[in-house]
């Protein structure tokens, strides 16, 4: 296999496995809030923010892809085909995971919220933490990207 495939499949994997994690994070959180929005119209914009939390992580599925870009050549090595491939998947699977359990977090802020309960800034502090997650998926995209750039001695 040529050492460009594995890394366009590593690719593949961060941004397709982010993008879908957004949408089953900003799912489980939209399907709260049209629960809370049905008993008190006025948490619209609390609602909405909190939804649109878990949207983050396929941008970072995006911008991985922007900061390996640079090394996906025709005359890359195999190594760097291997790294490319392994941190796809990892941040992929890390950006899946953190967005589907922020979406929960964030679900259950919003029927706290749609139950009278004020909450917004308690949920959007937890809701950050697996948000962490992801972004250590992007350093860690920035870290292998400079050490694949690097000249094997």
């Amino acid at each position: 296999m040529e050492p460009i495939l594995l890394a366009y499949i590593g690719v593949a994997f961060m941004v397709g496995l982010s993008g879908i994690a957004s949408c089953f994070g900003t799912s489980i959180a939209g399907n709260a809030a049209i629960g809370a929005i049905k008993k008190d119209s006025s948490v619209f914009g609390s609602c909405m923010m909190l939804s649109a939390l878990p949207s983050t992580q396929g941008l970072y599925g995006f911008a991985g892809y922007y900061l390996l870009s640079k090394y996906l050549t025709a005359n890359m090595t195999m190594l760097q085909g291997a790294a490319i491939l392994g941190t796809g998947i990892a941040v992929g699977t890390v950006c899946l995971f953190s967005a589907i359990r922020q979406g929960q977090i964030c679900a259950n802020g919003i029927t706290a919220i749609g139950n009278g309960h004020k909450v917004l800034g308690n949920t959007l502090i937890l809701g950050a933490f697996p948000e962490l997650y992801a972004i250590l998926g992007v350093a860690l995209v920035f870290l292998v990207g400079n050490m694949i750039g690097q000249p094997v001695v």
